[in-house]
């Protein structure tokens, strides 16, 4: 079996074996190659090699005849011409596998590209696995605690499930991604995968540079597929990254934390290929298998009786329309959204989460427990009606308002600061010592702030802090006299 081996990969495929088959180019529109085959067609996915030094890899997509067969260029066709050689190498794309990958930087093909020295005693699988079967599947519903406040009280998510992180530029989207690689591998004693689906070459070089930097390097994967890259090569990276999963999954019995960015590049990539195999296009110009080839890469992502793999994917919205049926089919996979707000974001709240937009089905009574519920009910009941009054507070100030509503506004003041949280991955920009915080502790904090046992210290003594005890430390244990509370005039986000 190919994935037994342990050669180097650009042996394992350049290498020409007794069995192999060759062709000729009969046609190179594009990305799109026709190769014909005299003796043997070959099936579905397999990967095709041609070139000079056997550089150009191309994976089988259709049979077109008894002779000609339709594939799809994973790399740069310049220099491909009708009439030169094809080899079938007899096996399907292969991705690398095992403890030797750890703390590596791979492309699609299993090409280290981290300038690093070569992979030793790795082994190789073919990247089109089945999702497990459902008898292998855990049935238990558990929380996946990341000890990031905002999500483990408002949006738990699933061990296994998979979540939605919706946000732009400069939202703290990668510092999220990057706090959570750091508390998974830190606390949870597990393994990362980055996946970077569509990834500008610069930000891909920016994130290897952080994980580096806060030491989290050593127990996690990433593997890209940039932007500059075909479309081939960039609808199949999402596969290779499941494959290396699922190793540490069943083989090595970790728990994996796959981070994706970002999965409608997936499904522009597949649109992409489908054009390019010129299939008709269905609804707002998607191919009309993109319900089928989404399903095929999301339902390998689950936790079974030996290991969990659990993602966080970055979804883009194209236009903000939610019923994109990209979007709309991302949806129906996922079990939380978590939705990023660059308002709050430039309020200085950070992780700049939307309580009132995100959601999650893992909150409800059976699953994390009546107190954890009712808890999180009663902060977005304070949030939303502290949401609601921002426009009175604009018109006509604090002072209007009755003293109840004063009193809810006081509270999700203090709610929404003791929510922010300082993380370790930005220890360096600024300067506060990173913390994770336990789901007990937040509830605890939460619920002493509702019973208003902290309505008398000032606001500024909840912000970036980790256990609520903490804003009763000597710096905050005095309320502020000489200054007026923060709650009590609006500040620049309620106008």
């Amino acid at each position: 079996m190919m994935s037994s081996k342990t050669t180097e990969r650009s042996t394992s495929l350049n290498a020409v074996s007794p069995e192999s088959h060759f062709g000729n180019v009969v046609a190179v529109r594009g990305s799109i190659v026709d190769v014909r085959f005299s003796e043997r067609l070959p099936a579905i996915h397999t990967m095709l090699r041609t070139g000079n030094d056997q550089e150009i890899a191309i994976e089988v997509l259709a049979q077109l005849d008894s002779q000609i067969v339709r594939g799809i260029a994973l790399t740069p066709t310049q220099g491909l011409a009708r009439g030169m050689q094809v080899t079938d190498t007899g096996c399907p794309l292969m991705a690398p596998v095992g403890k030797p990958i750890l703390s590596r930087m791979f492309d699609v093909f299993g090409n280290t590209i981290d300038r690093g020295p070569a992979l030793e005693d790795v082994k190789w699988r073919s990247v089109h696995q089945s999702p497990p079967a459902l008898v292998r599947r855990s049935t238990k519903s558990e929380v996946f605690e990341t000890g990031i406040k905002a999500i483990d009280v408002l949006l738990p998510l699933e061990r296994g499930g998979k979540a939605g992180l919706f946000g732009g530029a400069g939202v703290g989207k990668t510092v999220l991604l990057a706090e959570l690689i750091h508390n998974m591998v830190g606390q949870e004693e597990g393994t990362s995968i980055f996946c970077g689906i569509g990834e500008r070459c610069r930000e891909g070089e920016e994130l290897y540079r952080e994980m580096k930097s806060a030491g989290v390097l050593d127990n996690m994967v990433m593997i890209f597929g940039q932007m500059n890259e075909p479309p081939g090569s960039r609808f199949r990276v999402g596969h290779a990254a499941l494959t290396m999963a699922e190793y540490f999954r069943d083989e090595e019995h970790r728990d994996v934390l796959l981070l994706i960015d970002n999965i409608f590049r997936f499904i522009q990539a597949g649109m992409e290929v489908s054009g390019l195999m010129g299939h008709m296009p269905s609804r707002l110009g998607y191919q009309p298998t993109m319900g089928t080839e989404l399903s095929g890469l999301e339902e390998r992502i689950a936790n079974t009786d030996s290991g969990a793999i659990t993602s966080i994917q970055a979804v883009y919205v194209p236009a903000d329309d939610f019923t994109d049926p990209a979007a709309v089919h991302t949806f129906s996979h996922l079990s939380a959204s978590i939705v990023l707000s660059r308002t709050r974001a430039g309020e200085g709240l950070f992780p700049a989460i939307d309580p009132l937009q995100s959601n999650s089905k893992m909150a409800t009574p059976g699953i994390v427990g009546r107190r954890h519920y009712e808890l999180a009910q009663e902060i977005r009941r304070t949030l939303a009606q502290y949401d609601e009054l921002k426009d009175i507070i604009a018109m006509l100030g604090l002072e209007q308002l009755s003293p109840d509503d004063r009193n809810v506004v006081a509270r999700a003041r203090r709610l929404e600061r003791f929510l922010t949280q300082p993380f370790f991955t930005t220890e360096q920009f600024t300067g506060l010592k990173g913390k994770a915080v336990s789901l007990e502790d937040s509830l605890d904090g939460c619920q002493r702030i509702l019973n208003d046992e902290f309505k008398d210290y000032p606001e500024k003594s909840l912000y970036m802090i980790g256990k609520i005890d903490e804003a009763k430390m000597p710096s905050g244990s005095k309320p502020d006299t000489d200054k007026e509370p923060a709650h009590a005039k609006p500040s620049s986000h309620d106008a």
